[in-house]
């Protein structure tokens, strides 16, 4: 390792004499972090890539917005190959079926001021989809998770895997995306999912195997599309699935995200809760990004603008 990363500098510092040194020597210090290992011929995209979402970096964090950019593993990707490799939500017109599958809130339900599954237990550690667009997947096992540890009292790591090989009847496509609630049908049809340890993550397709279910489904709900009020009831009855557009999700690295992203839904996450900072009300979203990505793998989105297309298509499991 240290002698490629010796011959990288070389290369870089011989062929981009007149490249601020500063850039040279982030790059490379970068490349070791993070592990990154180049060919020759892709070493000067990678630099070129790193630099350009440098600039976007800093020229952000200058603007002291209230929420930070920063370097990650993803910095030395195009925001294409970013989109092609890590968000995989394949959003559809089902309002038809949705508005016949809504979540009413209960009667009489009193809503916490703050709210945070992790403090009850009801999520598991942040997971990792790797260059397999399989959101979907861990959107659906994050939800399905937390009804079953609500329910049961245990709190078991569910099988992305199953899904990714599995879940293909009912309309998802593995690593080339699927949706959340197809997710749900498929483990209400399949009387159940195994967990993460007897059906272990790959990140590439693979071919379906059958293990024993330790979690259910018995239905699920949608919540109404662009209606935070009743994500808000929602959430304090269990950990929901989201989906949300996060093309500029790219460089985040912490505080409350606030504008820079639209409505077009490419990505599932999963909603944990909620809190405020100062005079900012936010969500807190669960990604499946690692935990060097973000606030230690998560996401805090400002409440009551729909941002990033949060209230959209929102759903949640019944144990």
């Amino acid at each position: 390792q240290s002698l490629y990363l010796f011959e990288m500098k070389v290369a870089l510092f011989a062929g981009l004499g007149l490249a601020a040194a500063s850039n040279q020597e982030e790059f490379v210090a970068y490349v070791k972090e993070f592990n990154k290992v180049y060919t020759s011929e892709e070493l000067f995209g990678r630099f070129q890539n790193f630099v350009d979402n440098k600039k976007v970096i800093d020229e952000h964090n200058a603007k002291n917005l209230g929420w930070t950019m920063g370097v990650n593993a993803y910095t030395d990707l195009t925001r294409k190959e970013f989109s092609d490799l890590y968000l995989g939500y394949k959003a559809r017109s089902n309002e038809y079926l949705r508005n016949k599958n809504l979540h009413v809130a209960p009667a009489n339900q009193v809503l916490a001021s703050s709210l945070d599954w992790r403090t009850s237990g009801a999520v598991t550690p942040i997971k990792d989809q790797g260059q397999c667009g399989s959101c979907w997947a861990f959107s659906t096992t994050g939800s399905v998770e937390g009804a079953n540890k609500i329910k049961s009292g245990n709190l078991v790591s569910l099988a992305e895997q199953q899904l990714v090989d599995c879940a293909g009847s009912s309309g998802n496509q593995g690593c080339n995306g699927g949706l959340m609630d197809d997710a749900f049908e498929y483990i209400i049809k399949n009387n159940g999912i195994g967990s993460e340890s007897s059906y272990p993550y790959t990140a590439r397709d693979g071919k379906c195997k059958q293990v024993s279910s330790v979690a259910t489904v018995s239905k699920y709900t949608d919540v109404k599309k662009n209606d935070e009020t009743g994500l808000m009831t929602a959430i304090n009855l269990q950990p929901v699935s989201v989906a949300v557009d996060a093309e500029s999700w790219q460089t985040y690295r912490s505080g409350v995200m606030t504008g820079f992203c639209g409505k077009s839904l490419d990505h599932g996450v999963l909603l944990v809760g909620y809190g405020t900072e100062g005079s900012n009300d936010y969500w807190i979203v669960k990604n499946s990004w690692g935990t060097s990505w973000g606030e230690q793998g998560y996401i805090r989105l400002i409440r009551g603008k729909n941002q990033c297309g949060i209230a959209e298509a929102a759903s949640y499991p019944t144990a």
